[in-house]
């Protein structure tokens, strides 16, 4: 896929980043209609057409909407990993979108703007920020070398106090580190990451009953619920073409 972000682009379009660790890199060219974004467990480094903007990990959907033909690029970061090279805890940037000047010097925020500005292709300039970023602080992530495991271990369904003890922590040191690494607890991280998991395996066409049991819901009616509690749409109407729905993508 090119590097250059073509003015026509009126679709989501994403690809791993060279940072890997699950690290996405995205494009889309706004058509001026509201979207809404989903939560996901990860943070965003994002250039809007005018600025550079984080934002923090969701609890709940938003609705966002920029002019027609307004080109967004973003890193999205993997859960746990965008504290580290931001240097600011996720718990203070939880359900908020913020300019990069606000949480640094405003001129180093704008020296790396006006880098991206600059570059021919705005999507290869966010992602090689984000390796330099990622050079400068290489071993400051809140839970180490276990966010990993830790993200991977909730994904799996295992009870919170069993993946404290792997990593050698209290449950209450734990928590302290969960919210300063994905910006809430791990219970609530695993919750949004089943959501995740099973909108995309009902994007497949797969029953909603199927989807929920493979995806560790009670039944379908467990599915329902808490996927409208963080969305504020059911998943039938979620997985529905039409909808105005960015799913992981973060533009603002």
């Amino acid at each position: 896929m090119s590097e250059r972000l073509a003015a026509d682009w009126v679709a989501y379009r994403e690809r791993p980043a060279r940072l890997g660790g699950g690290t996405t890199l995205w494009t889309v060219c706004t058509d001026g209609a509201p979207h809404r974004v989903l939560p996901d467990g990860c943070m965003d480094l994002i250039w809007n057409g005018d600025e550079l903007v984080v934002s923090g990990p969701d609890t709940r959907a938003f609705l966002t909407a920029s002019p027609a033909g307004t080109t967004v690029a973003g890193v999205r970061f993997a859960p746990g990993i965008a504290p580290a090279l931001l240097g600011v805890p996720a718990r203070e940037l939880r359900d908020t979108r913020v300019a990069l000047a606000d949480l640094w010097s405003p001129a180093r925020a704008r020296r790396l703007a006006d880098r991206i500005a600059r570059a021919p292709g705005l999507a290869y300039a966010l992602e090689s920020e984000a390796l330099e970023l990622a050079g400068d602080r290489p071993a400051a992530l809140p839970l180490g070398g276990g966010t990993a495991s830790a993200v991977a271990s909730v994904r799996r369904g295992e009870a919170v106090p069993a993946v404290a003890d792997a990593l050698g922590l209290s449950e209450r040191q734990f928590h302290r580190r969960c919210l300063d690494a994905f910006g809430y607890g791990l219970k609530t991280l695993g919750r949004i990451l089943r959501m995740t998991d099973a909108l995309d395996l009902g994007r497949t066409g797969l029953p909603l009953a199927d989807v929920a049991i493979r995806t560790g819901y009670a039944d379908q009616a467990h599915l329902t619920r808490d996927i409208k509690a963080l969305t504020g749409l059911p998943p039938a109407r979620l997985l529905l073409p039409d909808t105005e729905d960015f799913s992981r993508a973060q533009a603002s």
